[in-house]
């Protein structure tokens, strides 16, 4: 256990990694919180998209820039946080973060204009970019020793956000429209904030880092394959989820409830997805990105052809749900295991990556929609699921780092 003290240690002086008196799954499970926060927030557009539209006078597709704002700010963020912030205490770091995003909502909430939604959207950008390039590290530094378990733990706040966050956004947003949707955000960014400031304890610097560190990450042959599967994953995976809500409107003429409860069952299904995942894990990170492509590939791709009627369309739905829940971790875990020792460093580039893939792919998306059609997009996500998939199977092979060795960063 860790001797801790609430006195802050002087600016850049490295905690000992056994440091604290108190248990430190609070802290944890602060982070998997905001966690929580930051994806209800990040995707709440994608349960309203329509509404959005039809109010704002502008496309579907032209809406779905309301994620690809945030992506493309995010990737820049991941970076100029990890920068920025020299030897601050990572705790503060991730308050003002957190604070970010409620006032990202409240711009948004109360936006009469497109332009002004997307600069609300921007600034959320900052505090996703910031979170995921310290928030993962910092849970696995909290508890050394149990570092796959931390990340779970977080991992399953994103799951969380997609199981209720998403829906219960939709559902607001059917109920009393829109803008509702960001202002209970906002509030739930502000009580987020008050937990992190009761429950994460300090976290002094470990070092800073430079931008001369950031391509450490990249001078790693395995680590290089793993940033393209997951360009190829993350741009399949919002190339079609971004557009899930009009599809399921236009395609499947469901009403807006019916939506709300398949983003449920969606969502339910990452959670098993995380379960899932996490036992393919512990046996072969390349047998469970090779089950995240295929599972992604076949469901997006049986939408078209299954999604005319709901039974199709939620049992597609509903395999897709795992495939998610199952995705971020097999990544991620490919890339710690891939190079554990630039971490330090590399997890501003791999975030940026996840960003710009995220951005891109609801860009892409958007554009086969205002095209093609909204079922385009889903042959999309699809082909490129299915492509990573291939890509594993042909070029990746699981590495000897045990998956509860990860190194904390930061």
């Amino acid at each position: 256990m860790k001797n801790h003290t609430d006195m802050p240690r002087p600016v850049g002086e490295a905690q000992p990694s056994s440091a604290v008196h108190h248990s430190p799954w609070p802290g944890v499970i602060s982070i998997a919180i905001g966690a929580f926060a930051l994806v209800t927030t990040e995707f709440l557009p994608v349960g309203l998209l329509p509404a959005i539209a039809a109010e704002l006078g502008v496309t579907e597709g032209v809406a779905g820039m309301m994620v690809t704002g945030p992506g493309l700010v995010a990737a820049l963020a991941a970076v100029l946080v990890t920068v920025g912030i020299g030897k601050t205490d990572r705790r503060y770091v991730l308050w003002g973060l957190t604070a970010t995003m409620l006032v990202s909502n409240l711009i948004v909430a109360f936006s009469h204009s497109f332009p002004w939604v997307l600069v609300g959207r921007a600034l959320l950008g900052i505090g996703v970019g910031g979170f995921w390039a310290l928030g993962p590290a910092l849970s696995t530094r909290l508890a050394p020793g149990s570092e796959a378990r931390a990340l779970s733990i977080v991992f399953a706040g994103v799951s969380l956000g997609t199981v209720a966050g998403v829906p219960a956004g939709a559902l607001l947003g059917d109920l009393f429209g829109w803008r509702s949707a960001f202002e209970a955000g906002g509030v739930v960014a502000v009580l987020v904030l008050l937990t992190q400031m009761r429950l994460l304890p300090s976290l002094p610097a470990k070092q800073s880092v430079t931008f001369n560190h950031l391509p450490q990450l990249l001078r790693v042959p395995k680590a290089r394959l793993g940033i393209y599967i997951t360009v190829l994953v993350f741009t399949g995976q919002f190339a079609a989820y971004t557009y899930i809500t009009p599809f399921l409107a236009q395609v499947t003429l469901l009403n807006p409830k019916t939506i709300s409860t398949l983003l449920l069952v969606y969502g339910a299904a990452g959670l098993a997805g995380n379960v899932i995942g996490g036992k393919i894990l512990s046996r072969s990170v390349r047998a469970g990105l090779i089950t995240t492509g295929v599972l992604l590939g076949v469901s997006m791709l049986g939408l078209p052809l299954l999604g005319y009627g709901l039974p199709g369309a939620s049992l597609s739905i509903a395999v897709w749900g795992v495939a998610f829940g199952m995705m971020p971790m097999s990544v991620q875990t490919w890339i710690f295991q891939a190079a554990p020792d630039a971490m330090e460093s590399g997890g501003a580039v791999f975030v940026s990556t996840v960003q710009i893939a995220l951005a891109s792919g609801a860009l892409i998306g958007g554009m086969a929609v205002d095209h093609l059609g909204v079922s385009s997009a889903m042959v999309v996500g699809g082909v490129l699921a299915l492509l990573m998939a291939a890509t594993v199977a042909r070029w990746a092979h699981d590495g000897t780092q045990p998956v509860g060795k990860l190194q904390a960063m930061h």
